[in-house]
């Protein structure tokens, strides 16, 4: 009995080299296809924390504007007096930091509010238009256009990729 077991083989234990190698290559396949959505994914969270930032500073500045003559000249600038009568500090930018925003032309009935993508987020291509990425928004709010929302980026088909999304 006990030559017959020294002459069986062993069953082995563990994985090949091959196996290891099949596994490793199935995995880089699969994160190759999964990264760039998740890239995507995360400047598509990006865009709405800056829109998050532009409707709360319109709403800001329209509740100044309903108990003033004009619209606040500077409402990022911490000591203006706009920041002091809502109480709170205006943001100048997105929540992380991936748009900055800009107040100007603020007058007695339009405001032109631009935001500017920052960082990583400026490669964003899904804000292309003919190839030149171009994420940046304008929103002039005025009597004609008391939404704001015309003329966003340079070509409305771009804005529709770009802030829409």
């Amino acid at each position: 009995m006990a030559n017959r077991q020294k002459g069986r083989c062993r069953a082995s234990r563990g994985f090949t080299l091959i196996e290891l190698m099949i596994v490793v290559a199935i995995v880089s396949i699969l994160a190759a296809i999964a990264y760039p959505s998740y890239q995507n994914a995360i400047r598509t969270a990006r865009r709405a924390d800056a829109m998050d930032a532009v409707l709360s500073l319109q709403n800001s500045l329209e509740k100044w504007r309903a108990n003033h003559v004009s619209y606040a000249a500077d409402a990022g600038d911490p000591d203006d007096a706009y920041a002091d009568s809502i109480g709170a500090q205006v943001a100048a930018g997105s929540v992380g930091g991936h748009y900055s925003l800009a107040l100007a032309g603020a007058g007695p009935t339009a405001y032109t509010l631009t935001v500017t993508a920052q960082g990583s987020q400026a490669d964003d291509k899904n804000c292309a238009v003919d190839g030149v990425i171009n994420n940046n928004m304008t929103l002039t709010v005025n009597a004609a256009n008391p939404g704001g929302m015309k003329g966003t980026v340079a070509d409305p088909t771009a804005a529709g990729n770009c802030w829409r999304n």
